[in-house]
């Protein structure tokens, strides 16, 4: 299994830091890929758009994808070492250290006592996390579309058991995200984003497909607007059993809440493998799920990181 920027045969997944000009679109960084192994008041309808078009690969390209006018990232700068002039003496030379700051981010309290929450851009819905996950809200990660899987993207990231596997160094046990579903209807919004990700994240992108999805039926939940509102949304859970391998999960956990929000939803995903101790089990993924909502304004708060020095 892999993700964009490895081959599969090493681990499922792509991790991007981007900077997303709009909603419509990003472009990627120079940042790596991973394994296991995204506003106004609250999310307002999503306006899927097309892909852009580009080719993607395994090796090393990256996606571009289309998302929705309420998801996104926040930007992240990738810095860049010039080659310095070199000088016909043998004088060392001595380079002027870079300072870069951060750009500014909106976040959002959690609601769970002790766990850590991830918004999305301009802070308009968040979930939390459990405290040993990693938030990385300014990340795309995902699963490039192939010959056998369909491919998915996800924003508004976070991640659990990094480097877990000595075979791979970008393995992970687990993670989150969410992601843009063209389907109006919750319980068909959650069915659509659950097949997209186990069939993509554990199966090779040109097949065979080896793994054993087992998906359960849909449960009603709701999902809180940032005004207050309710509004009907459902929740899927898929056990998926791989054949063994030296870093992919043999029995892994995946789970969706898809909301009603007009003609697409945006669905979170989690997923965690269930054989790996610090993995996210039922209960956790389902807890994880449910503080899936719509911030209110007042609750948004812009930070700016502090500066680093590279030299």
């Amino acid at each position: 299994m892999g993700w964009f920027g490895k081959k599969r045969g090493d681990s499922p997944g792509y991790e991007d830091n981007a900077a997303l000009d709009g909603f419509g679109g990003y472009q990627p960084s120079d940042s790596p890929g991973y394994t296991p192994a995204p506003e106004q008041s609250a999310p307002v309808e999503p306006e899927p758009q097309k892909p852009a078009k580009q080719p993607m690969s395994r090796s090393g390209r990256r996606a571009m994808y289309g998302f929705f006018a309420t998801l996104g990232v926040i930007a992240v700068a990738t810095l860049a070492n010039n080659d310095s002039d070199r000088s016909s003496s043998s004088t060392p030379t001595t380079r002027t250290p870079i300072v870069y700051t951060p750009s500014p981010r909106v976040v959002a309290p959690p609601v769970t006592e002790g766990w850590q929450s991830v918004a999305g851009k301009d802070g308009a819905y968040a979930y939390d996390v459990p405290p040993n996950w990693t938030p990385k809200p300014g990340t795309i990660h995902g699963w490039e579309k192939g010959s056998q899987v369909p491919g998915i993207t996800m924003v508004a990231s976070a991640f659990v058991g990094e480097g877990h596997c000595p075979q791979d160094k970008w393995s992970r046990i687990g993670g989150s995200g969410v992601t843009n579903v063209k389907v109006a209807e919750p319980s068909a919004a959650a069915q659509k984003a659950i097949g997209d990700l186990a069939v993509s994240a554990y199966n090779p992108e040109n097949g065979p497909l080896t793994a054993k999805i087992t998906q359960e039926p849909a449960q009603p939940t709701e999902f809180t607007l940032g005004t207050g509102k309710k509004v009907p949304a459902s929740i899927v859970l898929a056990e998926v059993v791989t054949p063994p391998g030296p870093c992919g999960a043999q029995r892994a956990l995946v789970g969706v809440l898809a909301p009603g929000l007009g003609e697409a939803s945006a669905a979170l995903a989690v997923y965690s493998s269930q054989d790996t101790p610090g993995g996210a089990d039922r209960e956790q993924i389902l807890k994880i799920l449910k503080t899936y909502r719509g911030v209110p304004e007042a609750d948004r708060k812009t930070i700016t990181p502090p500066p680093s020095t590279l030299r």
